[in-house]
């Protein structure tokens, strides 16, 4: 047998590339400023474990779920979401200093946004819908934390997975909306 370079690999079949998606935060058009705490902690966040894995999951049927092997998120949605909401939050209480709770500049935040991710759930064809429970605390001692729920539906057309991805981002929007609101309503 000859071997030529790269004779061994001509011969087997390739695997396909694989993609990879960010989530975006809000676009700086959409900030306005208002009055806000001046430092805002977001996380940790918590997902259900069917979609904390570095593959997109999208729902096929009621019971059926496919995970792709070949699209996956560029970052773990646990640091990916909270630093969405963060860039999304700071956008939407500037001048508030808003950070991941991860970072180092949230070691001395005024609040601390707690999130629980209940459904991240993508529909090829039709959408994706976030549903969150959040908290936002004040960090002294004794305070009483507002608690929220928010649900947020982005409708999208056709079955690119950009499209679907960018629907997570606005859907993550809103709810940073939600959260903005109580927070303002805390700083007050």
């Amino acid at each position: 047998m000859r071997w030529r370079s790269g004779s061994f690999w001509n011969g087997c079949a390739r695997s396909p590339g694989v993609t990879f998606y960010t989530l975006t935060a809000m676009a700086p058009e959409a900030a306005a400023t208002s009055p806000a705490p001046h430092t805002v902690a977001v996380g940790p966040v918590t997902l259900p474990e069917l979609i904390d894995r570095p593959q997109l999951v999208i729902r096929v049927a009621a019971n059926r779920v496919d995970i792709l092997e070949t699209h996956r998120w560029a970052e773990s949605l646990k640091s990916e979401i909270p630093r969405v909401l963060a860039e999304n939050l700071a956008r939407l209480l500037r001048p508030a200093r808003v950070s991941a709770y991860q970072q180092n500049a949230s070691r001395d935040a005024e609040y601390r946004v707690l999130v629980d991710i209940q459904r991240f759930e993508t529909v090829a064809g039709a959408g994706v819908t976030i549903e969150a429970l959040w908290s936002v605390r004040k960090v002294a001692v004794g305070a009483i934390p507002r608690k929220g729920r928010s649900l947020a539906h982005e409708p999208v057309r056709g079955m690119e997975y950009d499209a679907l991805t960018a629907a997570h981002s606005r859907a993550l929007a809103a709810i940073s909306g939600e959260i903005a609101q109580a927070l303002r309503e805390e700083g007050k």
